[in-house]
């Protein structure tokens, strides 16, 4: 069952790699759009021989789910990394395996130092890539297809980020639909503003997609910075903050029960968090540009860009005051809302967190009381609380392996740490290095590899490809 799931993804995929072929072959890049055809065929035919025919016995439950979410976001990797190395775009397998890796996972770093001399068909796939992975390649696949309409929750709950997987509606299928009807309205809606602001259509889409999946990849060398429009900096900053929240809320909206938004303690976490954040380093820029309105605009872009793990960018912020690059930091590990296309460890577990530590503060001041940790009114069980604690532990034992093994490249602390926390979080950019103007190119193929995990397990909450490691996980008995 796993074999069929996985390899109908892959039949997918070789359709998406139909759409590139054609940007190349509008803009008359013939060999480039061949580069796709031949993945495309590869996949077809494994499809053909493993996924037409249903096995008998279809069922799978909650750790197959994972095994397929994890082993379908490396496949689908591998196989969108071929056409940059076919046509010779990004020769080196490993190079072009990364920057699919961050594509799909929408985290944005580039092994690329010259982006602008990439082909348009293969900026198209790179960013395209985004938009896909912002939702997550499983559910994407369940809008297309019927997947497996039995174990499709099994699968849903794998790859949505968050502490708690929620449904919309009672049926997976309708509930993925839903999601992407909001996610492609929103993202319209955002190619017309960028075009009304004078971008032409490639690039608005080119930006839309990674503002939609907060991914970041962009067809110029500057990012954003390029079109040096406020217009257009206000119209991403919205949209990049707008992806960020949890997208049960937009359906809240919806179906007119606006008073569950308002009410969120997540959102309203959220929104303090980069109001606070925007409002210090504006004060913080004070010196570095002419008023106060422009020094807003760039803190409002670039906090957007980090809490939200887009990874876009309009100046380098590497020459901002360490008080600001710190708060930068501190960002990248908050990360967006649970169930929203953004990364970082969600504002929901710091919440949960936070009540936690309140929580024991009580019992130590009160030890007869009993105190109940709730978020937006709803108790939060045991399971849940020790599923965040046991994350946050993970995420901490892997980002000091990495940060170890990455260290063998000798660079600086700067680059070495942020490399890691803008992988694991999915933002793109980090300090120094591998800032904003920086790439990942000069580090060794062992850390490229490291940062290939990183990226995979942040965007897949981390137990889903721990699991795919762990041999026990395969075992049919336990």
């Amino acid at each position: 069952m796993i074999r069929y799931i996985l390899a109908k993804m892959l039949g997918v995929e070789a359709i998406l790699l139909l759409l590139p072929a054609l940007v190349g072959l509008f803009y008359g890049e013939l060999e480039e759009a061949a580069a796709f055809l031949v993945p495309a065929v590869l996949l077809i035919l494994v499809y053909i021989i493993f996924g037409r025919r249903k096995p008998e016995a279809p069922a799978i439950y909650g750790r197959d789910g994972m095994l397929i979410v994890a082993s379908a976001w490396i496949l689908w990797s591998l196989a969108g990394a071929l056409p940059f190395t076919v046509s010779g775009s990004i020769p080196n397998y490993v190079d072009a395996f990364f920057e699919m890796v961050s594509g799909f996972t929408t985290t944005g770093s580039s092994i690329l130092r010259d982006v602008e001399a990439l082909p348009q068909c293969m900026l198209f796939w790179r960013s395209f890539s985004h938009w896909i992975g912002g939702m997550g390649v499983l559910v994407f696949v369940m809008v297309l297809t019927t997947l497996d309409k039995k174990n499709s929750m099994y699968l849903m709950r794998a790859e949505v980020p968050g502490p708690e997987k929620d449904k919309l509606v009672p049926k997976t299928m309708s509930t993925a639909r839903i999601l992407y009807g909001m996610y492609f309205g929103m993202t319209v809606l955002e190619v017309a503003l960028l075009v009304l602001g004078g971008m032409n259509i490639f690039d608005s889409l080119i930006h839309a997609f990674g503002t939609a999946g907060t991914g970041g990849f962009s067809n110029y060398a500057a990012s954003v910075g390029h079109f040096d429009s406020a217009y257009i900096d206000g119209v991403i900053s919205v949209f990049m903050i707008l992806f960020g929240v949890n997208f049960n809320l937009y359906f809240f909206l919806l179906i007119g029960e606006a008073k569950s938004v308002w009410k969120n303690e997540e959102l309203k976490a959220y929104l303090g968090i980069i109001a606070a954040a925007t409002a210090m380093i504006t004060l913080n820029l004070g010196r570095h540009y002419p008023n106060p309105l422009t020094a807003f605009r760039y803190a409002i872009f670039q906090v957007a860009s980090i809490i939200t793990t887009t990874g876009y960018a309009t100046t380098d912020y590497n020459v901002w005051p360490m008080f600001s690059q710190c708060i930068l930091v501190l960002l990248m590990v908050v990360g967006a809302s649970a169930s929203s296309t953004g990364g970082g460890i969600k504002v929901s577990r710091v919440l949960i967190v936070f009540k936690s530590i309140k929580q024991e503060i009580k019992r130590l001041v009160h030890p007869q009381s009993v105190n109940i940790i709730r978020i937006n009114g709803k108790k939060m069980s045991t399971d849940i609380l020790n599923s965040v604690y046991v994350y946050l532990m993970s995420y901490a034992g892997i980002v000091v392996l990495s940060v170890l093994i990455v260290s063998l490249d000798n660079k600086d602390f700067a680059t070495t740490f942020s490399s890691v926390m803008a992988t694991l979080n999915n933002i793109g950019p980090g300090l120094a290095e591998v800032g904003p103007n920086g790439s990942f190119a000069d580090f060794s193929v062992l850390s490229k590899l490291v940062f290939c995990f990183d990226m995979l397990a942040g965007r897949l909450e981390i137990f889903p490809f721990l699991m795919l490691l762990t041999a026990f996980s395969w075992r049919k008995r336990f």
